[in-house]
């Protein structure tokens, strides 16, 4: 199974994704966005699970990372939206995709995104970066930091643990967002973009995965990092 990184993991989170029997693909640099978030994979990818699973990815990606796909035969289309450096250009792609239901602000979603999610339920809020705000636990919970995203997503009948924002790595800003620090790679089974172990609600995130019979891999001994998530395919 392909997961897609962004360029900047480290070659010891590298090494254990292998282990994992998971074949990493790097997302390259993106000019047109600030540093902090120009190799983030929710930013320039977005994953759609239909009939069929597909990446949208954003129309002016390196055209190595095009040739990867169409040499590894990985479904894609490009999106209509160009990706810019300020907000809220930075952000079409950068929805929350279940098998249910989409979640964004639908005043910034790629149109092509937005119409292949047409069979969805559509959950609309302000955060315009919701895959990054959003670490998806199982098809029904959920862990994030934003206040009006944890309400909608309970109004929508799904279970959530709100944490204060902070302690997550992000070279460049403050902070990182929950969503981007790791993501599912079954499942059962969550990896972390370093350990759990070094961060300040970790014991809480511990219980609620648990809760949800959810496994959790740590993939380095160091503080969390937003690495914009993880997808497979």
């Amino acid at each position: 199974m392909f997961c897609f990184v962004d360029y900047r993991i480290t070659s010891t989170e590298l090494e254990n994704l292998k282990k994992l029997g998971l074949s990493p693909i790097l997302v390259p640099k993106c000019p047109s966005l600030y540093p902090a978030i120009d190799g983030h994979v929710d930013i320039q990818l977005s994953l759609v699970n239909c009939k069929k699973t597909f990446l949208v990815v954003q129309k002016n990606i390196d055209k190595d990372f095009l040739r990867i796909l169409n040499e590894k035969q990985i479904p894609y289309i490009l999106s209509q939206s160009e990706l810019k450096e300020n907000y809220p250009y930075d952000i079409p792609l950068n929805a929350l995709i279940t098998e249910d239901f989409i979640l964004h602000n639908f005043k910034f979603t790629d149109e092509k995104l937005l119409s292949s999610c047409s069979h969805l339920k559509k959950i609309n809020v302000k955060q315009g970066y919701s895959n990054c705000s959003i670490l998806k636990v199982s098809r029904n919970s959920f862990i994030t930091s934003d206040i009006k995203s944890c309400e909608e997503l309970k109004n929508n009948g799904y279970d959530v643990l709100l944490l204060p924002p902070g302690d997550i790595e992000l070279p460049g800003l403050d902070y990182g967002f929950i969503g981007g620090v790791g993501g599912l790679i079954n499942e059962n089974t969550m990896i972390f973009f370093g350990s759990l172990e070094h961060y300040k609600y970790g014991n809480e995130v511990k219980k609620f995965l648990h809760s949800n019979k959810v496994s959790y891999i740590n993939l380095k001994d160091s503080p969390l990092i937003d690495r914009g998530g993880i997808f497979l395919i």
